[in-house]
């Protein structure tokens, strides 16, 4: 099975390593010079909690045109990159492919129908945590799940991502998986990029845990006040398992703080409040997070996006 994977960061690689170890073909679509000269000549590593490295074969391209019509395409890229992805996918996905989105964040989907259309979009979440340790090389930060739409489209990637070793989980309404990620990502990402610290120690510190639940209840007040059915009861206690399992991860947004990249905040917290807003639903909890990781991101050198 051939599988195109857009991205080239710390949960692209592990993905990449997975289906390549479960005997899929792996591109790896990206436009990082260093990861990909990595992945080309290392293949996609992943390193276990001695600091064993195991390689995976990939093929890395900074090109749409380098490579064939795809049926399956895995988008992993940041929320704000998405466009650009959107429009590489149009020039090389199959008339009959099908691009799945494990994106954080809102708006990740329509992105990419409005390029691609809606019959070649189809939708995932994933908590599964991962670090990038070097370019081309990860770590598991956490077993999670990857949930998908109860969709024939994407059987073939349902059964890859089983063989593969993930938790593959079935839902039937897109916006239950985006809204129960987003609050999930509300939750955990902010803090643990302000407080520099992995998801776990937001469990330690009474003040971070206390945050950490003010920003799931309202993310979750949110949602339902737009009608939006979540896959948990308890938005606090399925944040705080999601903190648990991947407790040495350091979150995707930290990562991309420490090393002076735009992070997600927008399509996240920025994304809740104004919904929120527009609802009649305030979420300052959303928005002070929002603010201060925006600041805090162009302090580290991040560009304004």
């Amino acid at each position: 099975m051939d599988v195109l994977i857009l991205g080239t960061g710390a949960l692209a690689t592990l993905f990449a390593a997975r289906l390549s170890a479960a005997g899929a073909s792996v591109t790896m679509l990206g436009r990082w010079r260093e990861a990909l000269d990595a992945l080309d000549q290392r293949g996609a590593r992943l390193a276990d909690a001695e600091g064993r490295e195991t390689a995976y074969p990939v093929r890395a391209v900074d090109s749409p045109e380098a490579c064939p019509p795809v049926r399956f395409a895995l988008v992993l890229v940041k929320s704000w990159q998405t466009r650009r992805a959107a429009e590489d996918l149009a020039r090389c996905l199959a008339e009959d492919g099908i691009a799945l989105t494990l994106q954080n964040g809102l708006g990740n989907d329509v992105l990419l129908a409005e390029a691609l259309g809606d019959s070649r979009v189809a939708v995932g979440v994933t908590t599964v945590g991962a670090t990038l340790l070097a370019p081309g090389l990860a770590r598991l930060g956490g077993e999670g799940t990857i949930s998908l739409e109860d969709d024939p489209r994407v059987d073939a990637l349902r059964a890859l991502f089983a063989e593969s070793g993930f938790d593959v989980r079935t839902a039937s309404d897109a916006r239950t998986l985006i809204w129960g990620k987003l609050v999930i990502n509300a939750a955990i990402n902010p803090l643990t990029a302000l407080l520099e610290v992995p998801n776990g120690e937001l469990l330690r510190r009474p003040s971070a845990r206390a945050l950490m639940g003010g920003l799931a209840r309202e993310t979750a007040a949110v949602a339902a006040a737009l009608g939006i059915a979540l896959p948990f009861e308890n938005p606090v206690l399925a944040a705080e398992e999601v903190a648990r399992r991947t407790a040495s991860n350091f979150s995707s947004m930290f990562q991309d703080m420490r090393r002076g990249a735009p992070t997600e905040i927008d399509a996240i917290c920025g994304a809740i409040s104004r919904v929120g807003e527009d609802a009649g639903i305030p979420a300052p909890l959303n928005r002070f997070c929002w603010q201060l990781v925006r600041a805090k991101a162009i302090e580290r050198g991040a560009p304004g996006v």
